[in-house]
């Protein structure tokens, strides 16, 4: 007897190939059979009316690192935004991000403060290594499945603070062990952010070094590159040749070209890698399928005023002199390489108008959330860098900000169509809901915004090839075995829904609206979402590389 058998319905395999009808049959976490299975027995039978089912989508680019300790009622609470949209695994550590590893209690202390922008609310750090931090999440109970990368940001912290300086021989010595031992843990490959303190501080043969232990593990490289404007072009050959010299497979993490004037460069970028391809370089990239972007507010600033962390930011917000120093910077600095570069000046790339407030920590200023930096300058008769300055010193650090002028006028689909429909490419929502502020609406839309703009509406890509690029390409790319797939002996993480009426419903404005569309949604063969009703007992479990 099967546990579920799921009848009358459209099977997109995940493969690339074209729908069939058929009924499928799940046995505990896998699926069983598939075929005309009407006349066998099962405890639950679901008559799926023609709707169309398809693997559990992986999301490659998420930063739900500090949702998933929590709580599972409160994790569940979290991450319903991402199974009502059928994510069923999504992976984190990304962007040089994360809570692990903690070479030291100073390394804790550092790493909280940085961290504190993706932190809905207080948990227990009662981890050190990622073998521990993914033992924590296991033992806790997962509302989906997870994987982890390697973050760069505290592998480099524990070993050497957040200097601005390239590491000593030992200090690098260190980092590679702190790499290999994430690997041995089970972290999918390495990923850094090189826009964000500490990894800016990085040179090319940090990296370097650091991917030679990730390619010796069969890993994978990933990367916030080192600016997506005026030194988008360099910072692309950096990641390239990153996989030139070492071999490792390389991953972009969500390819974008931010300010309108950088946009033409989307062509020479995708040219770029499809060069690699042919040269025996290992690439592919994501992407999400809006025009803004989300990140922490500290990120306008230069990189020398990000030294030594929030606290001395806001320091030198209060010095005159530092202030009319960063103030100059903001306003003329050109963008170049880091480490001694400033690798992204986003008021450069797209000015105070395109940049706008998600979340502010103090009631007091929560009448700022969802208002762009000028119009926050008018509202407090200020110049925008003074306004916002005040403000990150009002609120302890603690904004989160919209960019837009990413790829595109905003909801131009033009330009993400390069990106959507190229062979390298996968897609993400690189978003979440912390349950703070305005979150951004890919948290809540992502997917089903592909599904419903790019293949029903526009045809930029047949259902098939979109379903590829969400489920069976991210578990290539990423090693998953037996996920992103539907065929006998596959986990059963499936989700079921009507292709005519999928559609996203989460805006800039009203970003916590489910996407439609989403009938059922199985984790490891377990109902997690159904008609509308929630099973929050936990499902997931820790995926290792």
């Amino acid at each position: 007897m099967f546990d579920v058998l799921l009848c009358n319905t459209f099977v997109v395999d995940g493969t690339g190939q074209p729908a069939y009808h058929a009924d499928l049959a799940i046995k505990g976490n896998r699926i069983a059979a598939i075929g005309e299975l009407a006349h066998f027995k099962a405890r639950k039978t679901i008559d799926a009316k023609g709707d169309t089912v398809i693997p559990g989508i992986i999301d490659p680019h998420s930063h739900a690192d500090l949702i998933v300790p929590l709580a599972p009622e409160r994790q569940t609470e979290l991450m319903r935004c991402k199974l009502a949209q059928g994510i069923t695994t999504t992976i984190i550590g990304n962007c040089g991000l994360g809570c692990a590893p903690l070479g030291n209690t100073e390394a804790e202390n550092i790493l909280r403060a940085v961290n504190a922008w993706m932190t809905p609310e207080a948990v227990q750090w009662k981890w050190r290594t990622v073998g521990q931090y993914l033992d924590q999440l296991a033992s806790n109970g997962l509302s989906l499945n997870i994987a982890t990368l390697a973050p760069h940001g505290p592998i480099r912290i524990s070993a050497m603070g957040l200097a601005k300086a390239p590491p000593s021989k030992s200090q690098l010595k260190t980092m590679r062990k702190l790499t290999e031992q994430a690997m041995r843990d089970g972290a999918l490959g390495l990923s850094t952010g090189l826009i964000y303190p500490p990894g800016m501080y990085s040179d090319f043969a940090e990296l370097q070094s650091l991917a030679e232990v990730v390619k010796d593990y069969n890993g994978i490289y990933t990367s916030h590159i080192r600016g997506s404007s005026e030194t988008l072009i360099p910072a692309v050959n950096e990641l390239l040749h990153i996989g030139r010299t070492t071999g490792v497979r390389i991953h972009h993490s969500h390819n974008e070209a931010v300010g309108r004037s950088h946009w033409p460069k989307i062509d020479r970028v995708l040219k770029m890698e499809e060069e690699a391809i042919k040269a025996g370089v290992r690439v592919s990239f994501d992407m999400f399928p809006y025009t803004a972007a989300a990140t922490m507010m500290i990120a306008i600033y230069p990189p020398w005023a990000l030294e030594g962390g929030v606290d001395a930011l806001l320091a030198r917000l209060q010095d005159k002199s530092a202030r009319e120093r960063i103030r100059r910077d903001i306003a003329k600095r050109k963008s170049s390489c880091a480490p001694n570069g400033w690798p992204h000046n986003l008021v450069r790339a797209t000015g105070w108008d395109a940049i706008r407030i998600g979340y502010v920590a103090s009631r007091k200023n929560k009448r700022y959330e969802n208002r762009s930096l000028l119009e926050l300058g008018k509202l407090t008769n200020k110049e925008p860098f003074d306004a916002i300055s005040d403000l990150l010193i009002a609120e302890r650090g603690q904004v989160s900000m919209l960019i837009f002028e990413v790829t595109g006028e905003q909801e131009a689909r033009e330009l993400l169509s390069k990106y959507a429909q190229h062979p390298l490419s996968a897609f993400c929502t690189d978003a979440e809901d912390y349950g703070r502020g305005l979150p951004h609406p890919a948290a809540y839309g992502a997917f089903a915004k592909i599904l419903a703009r790019f293949v029903r509406e526009d045809k930029t890509l047949t259902l098939a090839e979109a379903v590829r690029k969400m489920t069976s390409y991210p578990a290539q790319i990423f090693g998953l075995q037996d996920r992103g797939v539907i065929r006998p002996g596959a986990f059963a993480d499936l989700v079921l829904f009507d292709p005519k009426q999928i559609k996203d419903r989460a805006t800039y404005d009203n970003p916590r609206r489910f996407a439609a569309g989403i009938k059922s949604v199985f984790v490891n063969g377990n109902i997690a979402f159904a008609d509308g009703e929630w099973n929050n007992a936990p499902r997931g479990v820790v995926i290792k590389r």
